[in-house]
C-alpha cells in the first residue's frame, strides 16, 4: 500500500521505516528541510539501534519530503505521528495533531484511512473524525515502543492495538499489520486510546513501587534485588520493571501519567494512586544527591563525575532524565561537574548549565574526582573495571543510581559504594 506518515520524530520515523521493511511504500513528511535532506541521504537524526540500517536497506520504498501535498495526494493510508507535548497543567497539547488534520482535509479527496499513532487523550480520535469528510475513516493505533529497542519492539511486540468503529478500516489495518506476525487487538476508538495510557500508568506504578520497596530495604537490611527476584517469579507479578533505581524518565511515562491524571480530573475523578506515583518518582530522582549531602555535609568545592546523561541506555533522549534534576543542583551547591554519555552529550549541551565539563570517555570523567554518580546503565559504564575508580579518583566514592555492580564485587575493593535498596558498602573513607 501507499502509506504516508506525517511527522518524522521518534514514533513516526520508526513506524515508517518498519512499514517499508514489510513491503509497503512509505512517504514521510516533515516541515524541517534540513532533517528531510538528512533522511533522504539515509542518515537517521535520532540514535536508535538498527534504524539507520533499515533506512538504507529499504531506500527504494522509503521517501521523505517537506510537501504535504506531494505526500498526501496518492496515499491510501495516512498515519499521524506528530508530537503531543505536555502543557503546564499536565494536559496534552494537540496543536500539531490539528495542523496535520488540516493538511489532510486540504489535500485528500479520495477514501483513505487516517491512523492516529500519536498518544492522545481519550476522545481525540472522535474529535478528529468530526473534522474530516465523512468518507475518511479514523483509526487509533497507539505505539508501544521502548527507546533503545524500538525496532525490536515493532517486529517482536506483544500486541498491536487497533481501534475503530469502521469494519472496513479495521480490515485494512489488519492487512497492513499482519506481516508483523503479532497478535492484533481490535477495539473501539476510546478503548484503544485508553489502553496506551493505562499501560504506561501501570508500568510507572510498578517502577515506583519497587523503588519505594528499595528505600525500605536499605533501612531494614534487606536486598531489593533478592526481593525483586522473589516477587517476579510469581507469574501474577512478573520480573519486568522490577529494577530499582532513581526513577523513570523519557518522553512517555512522565507525560502520559500526568495526562491521565488530567483526563480523570476532567471527568470528575481523583486518580490518587497515579498522583502518588508521579510525586514518588520526582523524589526518587534525588535519592543519590540527598545521600551525598548527608555523607559530606556540603558539596561546595567537590569535583563530581557523572556517568550517563540519557534517561536510559541505547538512546540519546534526555527528556525527564535524572541528570536534568541532579546536575543543576550540584552546580548550585558549588560542585564542579564532569559528565559523560556515549550518545546524549549533544542533547545535554542544549539544556544543562554551561558550567558542565563534558568528557570524551568514562575514564576521563572519573579522573581526579571526589565523587562519581552513575545515572545511566550503559554497558560501557557497567563494564568499567572497579579498580579504575580506585586508581583515578581522589578517594573512590560511588553513588550508583542503577545498581550496575554486584555488592560481592564491590566488596573486594576499597570503595565507598551507595546503591539503591542494597547494603551501603563503606570500605572507603570520606574526606
Amino acid at each position: 500500500m501507499n502509506i504516508t506518515i506525517i511527522g518524522t520524530g521518534y514514533v513516526g520515523l520508526v513506524t515508517g521505516v518498519s512499514l517499508s521493511e514489510i513491503g509497503h511504500y512509505v512517504t514521510c513528511v516533515d516541515i524541517n528541510e534540513e532533517k528531510v535532506k538528512l533522511l533522504n541521504s539515509g542518515v537517521s537524526p535520532i540514535y536508535e539501534p538498527g534504524l539507520s540500517e533499515l533506512m538504507v536497506k529499504n531506500a527504494d520504498r522509503l521517501y521523505f519530503t517537506t510537501s504535504h501535498e506531494e505526500a498526501l495526494v496518492e496515499a491510501d493510508v495516512v498515519y499521524i505521528a506528530v508530537e503531543t507535548p505536555e502543557k503546564e497543567d499536565g494536559s496534552v497539547n494537540l496543536t500539531f495533531i490539528e495542523r496535520a488534520v488540516e493538511q489532510i482535509a486540504n489535500y485528500i479527496s479520495n477514501d483513505v484511512v487516517v491512523v492516529i499513532k500519536s498518544t492522545v487523550p481519550v476522545g481525540t480520535n472522535q474529535r478528529i473524525k468530526s473534522m474530516l469528510p465523512a468518507n475518511i475513516n479514523v483509526v487509533s493505533n497507539p505505539e508501544f515502543l521502548r527507546e533503545g529497542s524500538a525496532i525490536h519492539d515493532v517486529f517482536y511486540g506483544d500486541r498491536i492495538v487497533i481501534g475503530s468503529d469502521s469494519p472496513d478500516a479495521l480490515k485494512i489495518m489488519r492487512g497492513i499489520n499482519e506481516p508483523f506476525g503479532i497478535p492484533i487487538v481490535e477495539t473501539d476508538l476510546n478503548s484503544a486510546e485508553m489502553i496506551k495510557y493505562a499501560s504506561n500508568a501501570f508500568l510507572a506504578t510498578k517502577i515506583s513501587l519497587i523503588n519505594e520497596l528499595a528505600n525500605i530495604c536499605s533501612r531494614v537490611g534487606a536486598d531489593i534485588e533478592e526481593v525483586a527476584l522473589g516477587m517476579g517469579l510469581d507469574s501474577r507479578i512478573g520480573t519486568q520493571f522490577l529494577k530499582a533505581g532513581i526513577g523513570y524518565g523519557g518522553s512517555c511515562f512522565p507525560k502520559d501519567t500526568k495526562a491521565l491524571v488530567n483526563i480523570a480530573e476532567e471527568v470528575g475523578y481523583e486518580f490518587g494512586i497515579l498522583k502518588a506515583v508521579i510525586d514518588l518518582n520526582d523524589k526518587q530522582q534525588h535519592v543519590l544527591l540527598n545521600q551525598a549531602i548527608k555523607d559530606f555535609g556540603e558539596l561546595n568545592g567537590k569535583t563530581i563525575g557523572v556517568l550517563g546523561l540519557a534517561f536510559k541506555p541505547n538512546t540519546d533522549d534526555i527528556r525527564n532524565a535524572a541528570s536534568l534534576a541532579i546536575i543543576p543542583e550540584l552546580i548550585n551547591l558549588g560542585a564542579t561537574v564532569k559528565a559523560y554519555d556515549p550518545a546524549a552529550m549533544g542533547q545535554a549541551k542544549m539544556v544543562l548549565p554551561k558550567e558542565v565539563l563534558y568528557q570524551d570517555s568514562a575514564l576521563h570523567t572519573i579522573e581526579s574526582t571526589d565523587i562519581v554518580f552513575i545515572l545511566t546503565e550503559w554497558d560501557e559504564i557497567r563494564e568499567l573495571d572497579l579498580q579504575e575508580y580506585v586508581n583515578r579518583m581522589k578517594t573512590a566514592t560511588i553513588y550508583d543510581g542503577r545498581n550496575c555492580y554486584s555488592l560481592d564485587e564491590v566488596s573486594q575493593y576499597p570503595i565507598r559504594y551507595f546503591s539503591i535498596g542494597r547494603k551501603y558498602q563503606k570500605r572507603g573513607r570520606l574526606l
